[in-house]
C-alpha cells in the first residue's frame, strides 16, 4: 500500500534505499518547523523601540524572546507590608537589646520585619550583631545610602514611575552584589604610559582592548568630564597639554565607558544619543539626561559611602590587586536591563528605607 511514486522510484533505483527517507525527512522537518512557528511564534522576531525622529535610524531593536523574558531575579524577591502602628505603640529601641540605632524608633514588629527582609535580600544572617561585627557597620551605612538614593536621587530612580531602591536592587540575595568592580590598572606592567592601561581584555573594559581605566575615572571622580567631540577637523594646540584639546586616548576611554553603559542596560548608542550629532544636547533623547544624572549619582555612592568603607572590610572582601573597596556602577543595579528588576516598586512596602524622616504608614 505504498504510494505509486515510491514504487516507481524504487523500481528505477533498486539499490538506493536512502533517497526516499531523506526526501520524506526533509519534507517532514519543514512541516514540523512551520508548525512550531505557527504555534509558538518566530523565535528571531524583533521589535524596535523608537528613540528619535522617524527616518533617523534612532531605534533599539530587541528579540521578542529577550524583550518579553522576565528578569529571573524578580522571582527571588520577597516583600511584606508594614504594620501600621497603633496608639502608644512600643519603640524597638526600648524593648529590643542592641537594636540598630537607625531603626530604633520603629515599632518592634516593623523593626523585625525590616531586619529580616534585609537578611533575606542580602543573604547575610548576622546583620546588627554587635559593633565588633563589620557587617553591622556596613549595613548601617547601606541603610543611609539607600535612604539617600530614594530621597535625593528620585530623578534617576523614579524617572519611569515609582520604583525606588532597596537592598535587593543590588544584592539579589547575595552577600556581595554581582557586578561590583575593583581597580585593575595598570594591566600591563611591562610598559609605561597609556599602553599600560589598555590592549588587554579585562572585565573593566567589557573584554575588549579598550582602556580599563574608564570606571576608575568616570565613576569615582566628580570633576571628570565625558567630552571629546570637536567640530573642527584640525584644532590648534597640543593634545593632553591644553585642557580643551583631547587626546585619542581619552576618546578611547570614552568608548570604553559607553560600551559599559550599553552592556549594563542592554541597549545601543541611540538609546541616548542622536548619532548624527553626538555633540548637540538639544538633539539627544531624554535617556541621555537620565544617564548623566545616574553617573553623578554613582560617583556620590562610591565616594561618600563605599570607598570610605575600605578599612572596615576584612581582607577577603577587598579587591584582588590593590585591596580596594568594592565599588558600584550602572550594571550593579541594572544587570543588563533598561529598568532594574523591570521597574518593580521597591519601596512601596518599605517606607523605612524611603527617607531619613520618620516613615509614613498608610
Amino acid at each position: 500500500m505504498l504510494p505509486k511514486w515510491f514504487n516507481e522510484w524504487n523500481k528505477a533505483n533498486p539499490t538506493n534505499v536512502f533517497g526516499p527517507a531523506i526526501a520524506i525527512g526533509i519534507v517532514g522537518s519543514a512541516v514540523f518547523v512551520a508548525a512550531l512557528l505557527v504555534t509558538w511564534g518566530n523565535p528571531v522576531q524583533t521589535e524596535s523601540m523608537q528613540t528619535g525622529p522617524r527616518g533617523t535610524g534612532m531605534s533599539v531593536p530587541e528579540y521578542n524572546v529577550a524583550r518579553k523574558a522576565e528578569d529571573p531575579t524578580v522571582a527571588g524577591y520577597s516583600s511584606a507590608p508594614p504594620v501600621v502602628p497603633g496608639p502608644g505603640a512600643a519603640r524597638a529601641g526600648d524593648v529590643i537589646d542592641n537594636a540598630e540605632p537607625l531603626l530604633a524608633d520603629l515599632t518592634p514588629e516593623n523593626y523585625e520585619r525590616v531586619v529580616n527582609a534585609m537578611r533575606t535580600w542580602t543573604g547575610i544572617s548576622v546583620l546588627f550583631d554587635g559593633e565588633e561585627n563589620y557587617q553591622t557597620v556596613v549595613a548601617r551605612r547601606m541603610i543611609q545610602m539607600t535612604q539617600n538614593l530614594n530621597e535625593n536621587w528620585a530623578g534617576h530612580v523614579n524617572v519611569n514611575g515609582d520604583a525606588g531602591v532597596n537592598c535587593y536592587t543590588c544584592h539579589r540575595g547575595e552577600a556581595v552584589p554581582s557586578d561590583v568592580w575593583f581597580n585593575v590598572t595598570p594591566v600591563n606592567e611591562n610598559v609605561g604610559g597609556w599602553a599600560a592601561d589598555q590592549n588587554r581584555a579585562t572585565s573593566m573594559s567589557s573584554s575588549t582592548s579598550l582602556p580599563s581605566t574608564a570606571l576608575e575615572v568616570y565613576l569615582t571622580d566628580y570633576d571628570s568630564q565625558v567630552n571629546v567631540h570637536d567640530l573642527e577637523s584640525r584644532v590648534a594646540g597640543v593634545p593632553g597639554l591644553d585642557d580643551d584639546i583631547h587626546t585619542i586616548q581619552k576618546t578611547e576611554m570614552t568608548f570604553s565607558l559607553m560600551n559599559y553603559f550599553s552592556n549594563s542596560l542592554g541597549v545601543n548608542c541611540v538609546f541616548c544619543h542622536n548619532s548624527r550629532a553626538f555633540y548637540d544636547g538639544a538633539q539627544v533623547t531624554p535617556q541621555w539626561s537620565t544617564a548623566q544624572q545616574g553617573r553623578q549619582m554613582v560617583i556620590e555612592l562610591n565616594q561618600e559611602y563605599l570607598i570610605p568603607l575600605k578599612d572596615t572590610y576584612p581582607a577577603e572582601r577587598l579587591g584582588p590587586i590593590y585591596a580596594d573597596a568594592p565599588k558600584v556602577g550602572c550594571r550593579t543595579c541594572h544587570k543588563g536591563y533598561q529598568k532594574p528588576l523591570q521597574g518593580m516598586n521597591m519601596v512601596a512596602d518599605w517606607p523605612e528605607l524611603a527617607s531619613t524622616e520618620a516613615p509614613v504608614y498608610e
